[in-house]
């Protein structure tokens, strides 16, 4: 169908441009090779992002948040057992980490140490992402907990908090040492401090 073409060239383009910033980083991805990746013309890359920044900004919006929603967010949200979701996602995780996308790293942490101390408005729409899984993470503790499965004296938006960063910093440090065993070890501790959260944990 002829209307849906421009659709299906966004996608295309942002695909691309996804693999090349995820590679190599946002200030070092290459406008050409996103363009030799896609078969299209500049003309048809700047009808839909006219300039860099812009591309960057949709890379963020919607191929990292709409794969966090898809993969993380939604899963919590919809949960009658949110914290056996939050250790499933983290035990996922961790099994399906291999050499590639642990040399490659999270693309939103990678995002946010690049781009957040240069530019406000990346910033911006990282810091909000970023708040978006804390809160998502938060929300799904507070419910479990208004269930009885989680100790009434966890501070559900402080464990919140560190879970996501310790999910983060697995990553990072797995990228850093370029192990995959190590990253399982990492997530296998977060699962334990998540189990941990749990009123018959102790």
């Amino acid at each position: 169908m002829p209307g849906k073409q421009p659709d299906v060239t966004r996608e295309k383009i942002l695909d691309a441009a996804y693999q090349e910033i995820h590679r190599h980083g946002f200030q070092a991805a290459s406008l050409s090779i996103i363009l030799d990746r896609t078969g299209l013309t500049k003309g048809a890359l700047y009808h839909h992002f006219p300039n860099k920044n812009d591309l960057g900004f949709a890379v963020i919006e919607e191929v990292i948040r709409e794969g966090l929603e898809a993969m993380t967010f939604t899963p919590l949200r919809e949960s009658e057992d949110p914290v056996a979701t939050l250790r499933e996602l983290i035990r996922r995780k961790a099994e399906k980490a291999n050499v590639e996308n642990v040399s490659l790293g999270c693309p939103l942490n990678n995002l946010m140490q690049e781009m957040s101390p240069l530019d406000a408005d990346f910033k911006k729409r990282l810091h909000a992402l970023l708040k978006t899984w804390q809160d998502t993470v938060g929300d799904a503790l507070r419910r479990a907990q208004k269930q009885g499965q989680v100790r009434a004296d966890v501070d559900c938006r402080a464990a919140a908090l560190f879970i996501v960063s310790a999910y983060e910093g697995c990553i990072g440090t797995a990228k850093n040492l370029q192990s995959v065993k190590e990253f399982r070890m990492c997530m296998a501790e977060l699962e334990d401090y998540v189990a941990g959260l749990l009123a018959n944990a102790r």
